[in-house]
């Protein structure tokens, strides 16, 4: 990898093309497909074996689908899911990393557009060969399905993690931080870029709080959260995957910090959501200091997004209005908007953004100062929380 990120480098000082500054920048973690796939072709002889007999197929979870509901009859992938695997150059599969992982390019789909068709699914499955229409990665969709058609507008799903996307238009975004590029969608003519910042445990956190008995319900958060002032010098760290950027440690623990003997579930609960609103203000400030494009619009989406506290916490900390919309399940709506286009149901975006509906809008009711003495603390706990476990265990 040294010597992909070097050679990488001088390409682009030489040629200015972007693919080399992306290459040059490029690292791999856990989350990626492509170092589980090599593992597969190294660790597994009958995967092996059907690559040596032109009997593999690699696709992500979308080809999978495609596959079986067509009955074998269409292998194909999306723009918008290949980008995902870490495989994909702005255009095509890279033959550059085939290359350095040994993975030969025959085993990798089709790429069609995101709205297409591409085929339909068999008679004996629904009882009709209904047409799909639509292939599109989860983020995307929810991207798709909130109307961020322009460069600069900005999603923020909360569901198990958060994921913070901003479109980039026909750019492709090299990050020096993490932040990960990816295809929104491709369109006919029209190739819309993202970059994306995510953390992976969000939704986790509560979900793992409310087994622990701290709660009954996640309604009752927010609630208990604005009973107090604070969080009475309590903090959690929420990684149980994990931190991704812009700490990138993937050894860094979980963990509660503060708890004194006045400690009570409501001073716990309320450092879990306000562990996530500063980790929303992370991800943000890492987008608004990388990306050189104004932010234009930020809106919210996911299970997460109904709990008012992160709402308005995240609307503080970086002092710029959120809207929510009535429908918070964006991906579905996304995916099926793409599938209205493909059909001509409806005829173009702008209708869609008639379509978007909004539920609330938060401002910020507080000065980000306000914040500065919880957030002190808070990232304190993080750099205690950080290489708490070796590589090997």
């Amino acid at each position: 990898m040294k010597a992909v990120h070097g050679v990488s480098s001088v390409l682009h000082f030489f040629t200015r093309i972007e693919l080399f500054l992306l290459t040059s920048t490029l690292a791999f973690t856990t989350q990626h497909i492509s170092l589980r796939l090599a593992w597969v072709l190294q660790n597994m002889p009958e995967v092996e074996q059907a690559v040596k007999d032109d009997n593999c197929c690699f696709g992500t979870v979308d080809t999978w689908l495609l596959y079986k509901l067509t009955k074998g009859a269409v292998y194909a992938t999306d723009y918008s899911n290949a980008s995902t695997t870490a495989f994909f150059d702005p255009f095509k599969w890279s033959v550059i990393l085939g290359k350095l992982f040994s993975i030969p390019m025959s085993i990798f789909p089709p790429v069609k557009d995101t709205s297409y068709m591409f085929g339909l699914a068999d008679a004996e499955i629904f009882g009709e060969p209904i047409p799909v229409t639509a292939l599109v990665a989860d983020q995307q969709a929810a991207m798709f399905g909130e109307c961020c058609f322009n460069p600069g507008d900005v999603k923020v799903t909360m569901g198990t993690g958060s994921f913070w996307d901003i479109n980039t238009g026909s750019k492709v975004h090299v990050s020096g931080t993490g932040l990960y590029p990816l295809v929104g969608w491709k369109i006919g003519k029209e190739l819309a870029y993202l970059a994306e910042g995510n953390a992976s445990d969000t939704g986790n956190a509560i979900k793992w709080a409310q087994d622990l008995d701290l709660f009954s319900n996640a309604e009752e958060t927010s609630r208990m959260s604005y009973s107090l002032d604070n969080s009475g010098g309590v903090c959690f760290v929420p990684s149980f995957s994990g931190l991704q950027i812009p700490v990138n440690d993937p050894c860094a623990c979980t963990s509660f910090m503060g708890i004194t003997s006045s400690t009570t579930k409501n001073h716990l609960v309320r450092a879990v959501l306000e562990s996530i609103a500063f980790r929303n203000k992370q991800l943000y400030e890492t987008i608004a200091r990388e990306v050189d494009i104004p932010t234009t619009f930020i809106c919210a989406d996911g299970g997460v997004s109904k709990n008012n506290f992160v709402m308005q916490m995240t609307s503080d900390l970086i002092d710029k209005t959120i809207d929510k919309p009535v429908i918070t399940d964006m991906s579905c709506l996304g995916a099926a908007f793409l599938s209205g286009l493909a059909i001509g149901f409806w005829s173009d975006k702008e209708e869609l953004k008639k379509l978007r509906k909004t539920d609330m809008v938060f401002t910020p009711q507080k000065e980000p100062e306000e914040y500065e003495f919880a957030i002190s603390n808070w990232k304190k706990a993080v750099q205690r929380s950080l290489h708490w476990y070796s590589q090997i265990s």
